[in-house]
């Protein structure tokens, strides 16, 4: 019995060639197999070179040093000999992503601050680019997927939340535009993301589908300026968002609409760069649809991208096949495949990092700027602490030890080190942990569960992605209360969420101390824990104790 010949033996070898460059896989910025942090979506080794080899254009990396992946990225290169995208989620920073690059206070934070002091926002948020720029390229990375151009209108949104530049459409088209020309005049491509607009939802397109049920006319108004203000910029490509959007597609996810990809992002919008999808395999997707028939309605909406496909033979296999039953036609394929090209020609050579004759210096500029964000965006309130006569419990909050949060509350970290190193007791409330929770709404935390002393409360809170949330659903306003009237209060900090500290602040009593931050890392924990006063004790008087290791 013969077998029907599969499409992708139809098609030709250098079709095939090119329907694999329109496609971005995933795979972990560390070197070796056994080191993945989430082999479920990062391809082993020898599938990523196969696929490299046969032609894929892109790689998204996570994890591992900034020294490694600057090893890897050329190994990807090398398998790979032709040019090729590599990309991380680095909107914080690159080292938000890539231990040992820097890591910067979320974007939200200068979205704040552009009401205060709106040029110093612009300034700060170009040179955010270039310095996101630059560490991307001295790591080998040439496409940078950033600015968030969401307006994070829904203070409930569990997925956008600090990592929109704005609260409102002005302040984010006009401080994501800045990060665009900083980061594109670093040599990389910026991205615009997620079109038309992920604002103003209360759901996590990682874990379902969410429905924005907006006019026209509302889109117009809010969601739609901060991306044409990045086209205006230049920026290089967009990104689609995974929602219903009933008024421009009743049917599909903008991610596969052609209505939106096509109909309002190229024809209404003039955007004539890259656009790539959101990654496929996330469950507001393979939810609905599977690997194959996602990558081609991805394409025939206008995507020119595929970005993380549940299975990239699958979606591959099936591209194939919808050009070889004219469901696709070549021509659109053959113009997406010139759009990557012209981004690559868009692109600086990647930098040695391994020459820089003294890599400390190099990055100086780049602490510099950390600081410099972290300290004009953090805010204080109460006194500088009154004189605490004994170490008390240091009971933080934190998502999870064993998730992400984990880089942000290592065992040096300030926000840990320093009170203990004070005498301070740390009891860590996470998802795992021992609940301190009682069942009195007014009085809600279990006293004796704690301990004697004083407690500081550091609370770590931040809408992120998979977990279904915009923060903690805890009772900390009535915590609050009860550790006040039992004069057990001894300071606040908040780092993360605004709408958390917009909610305690006005609780602090008198003379007790709070500090909010933007940033989570332990540059910022250890200004916060200086900005609390000497009553605490709890500073460093060390000359340059902001900058820490």
């Amino acid at each position: 019995m013969i077998s029907e010949p599969s499409a992708t033996q139809t098609v030709g070898p250098a079709l095939l060639r090119l329907i694999h460059q329109l496609i971005v896989v995933r795979g972990s910025g560390k070197l070796a197999d056994h080191q993945r942090g989430y082999p479920r979506w990062e391809l082993p080794n020898n599938k990523l070179r196969s696929l490299l080899e046969a032609g894929v254009g892109g790689v998204i990396l996570l994890g591992g040093s900034a020294a490694e992946v600057a090893l890897r990225c050329t190994q990807l290169r090398r398998w790979a000999g032709q040019p090729l995208l590599l990309c991380a989620d680095v909107e914080e920073g690159v080292g938000q992503r890539f231990d040992g690059a820097t890591w910067l206070v979320p974007p939200l934070a200068l979205g704040r601050l552009y009401g205060r002091e709106p040029q110093q926002a612009l300034e700060l948020a170009e040179r955010y680019g270039q310095c996101t720029g630059r560490d991307a390229r001295g790591l080998g990375l040439n496409w940078v997927l950033g600015p968030v151009c969401d307006v994070n209108n829904n203070p409930a949104n569990p997925v956008i939340n600090v990592r929109a530049w704005g609260e409102d459409p002005a302040t984010a088209g006009a401080l994501a535009a800045a990060f665009v020309r900083g980061v594109q005049a670093a040599g990389v491509l910026g991205c615009a993301k997620h079109f038309p607009g992920h604002g103003d939802t209360s759901s996590d397109s990682h874990i379902t589908l969410p429905l924005l049920p907006h006019s026209r006319e509302r889109l117009a108004a809010i969601e739609l300026p901060p991306f044409q203000q990045a086209i205006a910029a230049g920026v290089a490509s967009v990104m689609t968002a995974h929602l219903m959007l009933p008024e421009l597609d009743q049917e599909r996810p903008a991610t596969l609409s052609k209505p939106v990809l096509t109909g309002l992002l190229r024809q209404q919008l003039g955007f004539g760069g890259l656009i790539v999808t959101d990654a496929l395999v996330m469950d507001a997707i393979t939810g609905r649809y599977g690997a194959g028939e996602a990558a081609v309605l991805a394409l025939e909406a206008g995507a020119d991208l595929v970005l993380m496909p549940a299975d990239a033979d699958a979606a591959i296999a099936a591209i194939a096949e919808a050009v070889a039953s004219g469901r696709l036609n070549v021509e659109q394929l053959e113009a997406s495949a010139e759009r990557r090209l012209q981004a690559l020609e868009r692109c600086a050579g990647p930098e040695a990092a391994l020459a820089v004759a003294d890599p400390e210096a190099a990055a100086q500029p780049n602490q510099v700027l950390a600081l410099e964000l972290v300290r004009a965006t953090m805010e204080t309130a109460g006194s500088s602490g009154a004189a605490t006569p004994q170490a008390g419990i240091n009971l933080i909050r934190l998502d999870s030890a064993l998730a992400a949060a984990a880089a942000v509350l290592t065992a040096t970290a300030p926000a840990l080190a320093r009170p203990e190193s004070r005498g301070w007791r740390t009891l860590l409330l996470e998802g795992r942990s021992p609940s301190p929770w009682g069942t009195d709404t007014d009085a809600p935390l279990a006293m004796e569960r704690l301990g004697p002393g004083p407690v500081l409360l550091q609370l770590f809170v931040r809408g992120n992605p998979f977990r279904g949330s915009a923060g903690s659903a805890e009772p900390w306003p009535a915590a609050l209360r009860q550790l006040a009237k039992a004069e057990r209060l001894a300071g606040l900090v908040v780092y993360g969420s605004p709408y958390l500290w917009e909610e305690l602040r006005p609780l602090l009593p008198p003379g007790i101390p709070g500090v909010y931050s933007p940033g989570q890392m332990p540059l910022a924990q250890a200004e916060a824990l200086q900005r609390l006063g000497s009553g605490l004790g709890l500073g460093d008087t060390e000359a340059g104790a902001g900058f820490t290791d």
